[in-house]
This record gives C-alpha cells, sequence and structure tokens, in this order.
C-alpha cells in the first residue's frame, strides 16, 4: 500500500491510485465497478454535490462493489479531485460542503458532532480526527484545537485547507494510543467513533492515554451496530454493556447514554449533569 497524496497533480477528470480509477463524465450516474483487481468508477456529480453527503453513497456501492477499507477510502478522494480541477481548491469546495452539511444536520455525522460539541469543556484534543472536520467546527466556535489523527497525508491535507476556510488549529501526526503532548495538557480530550476502528488492548491503550492528557473531562462516542462495518474499517461492534464495562475500567466518575450511537463521558473532576 502507497502512501496517498490527495494534492498530488493528476490529469483533468481522470484520478487513479493503487487499483482504483476514478472518471468524471458529465451527466452520468455515480457507478463502481470491479474488473478483477481494479475497481472502476464514473461520474458526473458537481460542485455542489461533494461534501459528506458522499458518505452514504458511496458506502451502498461499497456494499454493492465489495470495496475494502483502502478502496472506500480512494473512491471518496477520486471523486473529489476528478469533480474540481484545482487539487487545493477541490479540497476547500469539499471541505466547505462537509461543513455546512454537519452544521445544517443534513450530514449523517451531523447529530454526533452536535452532541460531542454541546459536551466539551475548554481546550480540546481530538483523537482520530479523519479528515477534521469537528476539530474545524470546534475551532470556528473560539476553542482551542488540537487535531490528531495516525495519518500524515490527512493532517497534511488540513493544514492546507484549513487557512483557506479562515480557520486556525493544531494538528499532529500520531497514534491516538501514543500522543506526544504532556500530561494535563488540554480540557478535553475526544474520540469519536474512533474504538470500533481498533482491538480491545489498542482501545484501552487509547482510553488510558485520552485520561492522561485530559484535565477534565474525556467525550467517546461509538456506533451500535449489530455487525462491524467493514469498508468504514470497523472490527469490532460495541453495545451499553461494553460502554459501561470500559467506562469501570477508568475508575473514574462516568456516564453513558445513547444519541445516535453510545457514549461515554468520563469527568475527572466535578462537573454538572448532563441528559
Amino acid at each position: 500500500m502507497t502512501e496517498l497524496d490527495a494534492l498530488a497533480p493528476s490529469p483533468d477528470h481522470v484520478w487513479a491510485h493503487e487499483n482504483v480509477v476514478v472518471r468524471y463524465l458529465r451527466g452520468v450516474e455515480f457507478d463502481a465497478v470491479r474488473n478483477g483487481s481494479t475497481v472502476q468508477v464514473c461520474h458526473g456529480l458537481t460542485e455542489t454535490e461533494i461534501g459528506e453527503c458522499l458518505v452514504p453513497v458511496v458506502t451502498e456501492q461499497a456494499r454493492h462493489v465489495g470495496l475494502s477499507q483502502r478502496e472506500f477510502e480512494l473512491v471518496l478522494v477520486g471523486l473529489v479531485r476528478t469533480t474540481v480541477a484545482d487539487p487545493i481548491e477541490a479540497w476547500s469546495t469539499y471541505y466547505r460542503n462537509s461543513l455546512n452539511e454537519l452544521l445544517a444536520g443534513t450530514a449523517d455525522f451531523a447529530a454526533v458532532h452536535a452532541r460531542a460539541e454541546s459536551l466539551v469543556l475548554g481546550s480540546v484534543l481530538d483523537m482520530g480526527s479523519c479528515f477534521g472536520f469537528f476539530p474545524l467546527r470546534l475551532a470556528t466556535k473560539g476553542h482551542s484545537v488540537t487535531a490528531t489523527d495516525v495519518s500524515a497525508g490527512t493532517m497534511r491535507l488540513l493544514a492546507a485547507v484549513a487557512p483557506r476556510l479562515g480557520v486556525t488549529l493544531d494538528s499532529v501526526v500520531c497514534d491516538a494510543a501514543d500522543v506526544p503532548v504532556s500530561d494535563g495538557s488540554v480540557d478535553t480530550v475526544t474520540a469519536l467513533h474512533l474504538l470500533e476502528h481498533v482491538d480491545a488492548e489498542t482501545g484501552s491503550r487509547i482510553v488510558a492515554e485520552a485520561l492522561r492528557i485530559a484535565r477534565r473531562r474525556v467525550v467517546i462516542a461509538v456506533p451500535y451496530e449489530s455487525e462491524a462495518t467493514a469498508c468504514h474499517g470497523h472490527v469490532r461492534t460495541f453495545d451499553e454493556p461494553a460502554l459501561i464495562e470500559l467506562g469501570l475500567s477508568t475508575g473514574v466518575r462516568f456516564q453513558t447514554s445513547e444519541h445516535h450511537g453510545g457514549w461515554l463521558v468520563v469527568d475527572k473532576t466535578p462537573a454538572p449533569q448532563f441528559v
């Protein structure tokens, strides 16, 4: 698997990486087919159609074609890059559209981000930020935010696009189980839909790291699934008993709740109750 540079030059309307080829054809409906080991995608998306709204569309195709997590990611990158010719403008468009959809409540993750925003206190370090939509959301609301992710390419992309959006935040490339910051360096640590991507042992290390870094609160959100969604990189499932067990393992006061998935909030200092 080669490193993905989401800003690398490519021919107009064609983007290819590894075994995925994406082509833009005006007026064509989005479609993906697998020919041997190659995944070929054709689409006629417009600038207004590239954003978080693409995730359920690509997920449906992923289930139909049998895309792996890596192929899912490459298809999404290819759709963005072939819709707008200039790389940085393509991603700026994708980010603007996605943030608007998340704030308007039309994106799948909108409810998760809104709930998480209501729970954060003060400065925030977000684990497994991926594209960084949640850190960007918090930064626009005045929070001091650090986005972190194991993907260097994604963090480079966030650092390149954030100034175009008029947003200032920090980004760090690291494993969520080993974040290079000091103890108690932020008020809140968030891990939104991260733990389902790692095994239980790694997840426990991530929670311990979050508790080390947070002065006041750790906010964890997970999807409730009967079966792990492989194309999204999920390797395990969660339910309420699993979250309660995880909370008990911290040895700190915690609460669990359900809102578009499961929530575990660990408070290291006394804090107001929430519903």
